[in-house]
């Protein structure tokens, strides 16, 4: 069993690509309407995926608590100085809670925390 995706609900589906490419540097792999007023994107270039849903039928989008999302980088320095030239806040970090990892997060425009990790 392989998994997917990871479903996330948007208010705002071209700032949430934005986000999602921009900052995380996931590419669109495709984007459609599903139904009056649903569009769906999903984002990635491996087998798992960020399926991004904006339903404007939907008035409350919000974060979960305890949930985020987790994606390994080279390097925790340099993608904070890149989060920070993009104008994008640190929420929390760098942690490094044994010698073989660190990690910060930032939180994306709906407030889904996005970790960021280097394993070392």
């Amino acid at each position: 069993m392989n998994f997917c995706w990871c479903t996330v609900n948007v208010k705002d589906m071209d700032e949430s690509i934005r986000f999602y490419t921009d900052i995380v540097g996931l590419p669109v792999e495709k984007r459609y309407s599903a139904a009056e007023g649903v569009e769906l994107a999903f984002l990635g270039d491996s087998q798992t995926k960020v399926e991004l849903i904006c339903n404007k039928h939907v008035k409350e989008v919000g974060a979960k608590e305890g949930i985020s999302l987790g994606f390994e980088v080279v390097s925790v320095e340099e993608m904070m100085a890149d989060v920070k030239r993009k104008g994008m806040e640190i929420d929390s970090g760098p942690f490094r809670p044994n010698p073989h990892i660190r990690f910060f997060f930032i939180k994306d425009p709906d407030g889904l925390k996005i970790q960021f990790v280097e394993n070392m």
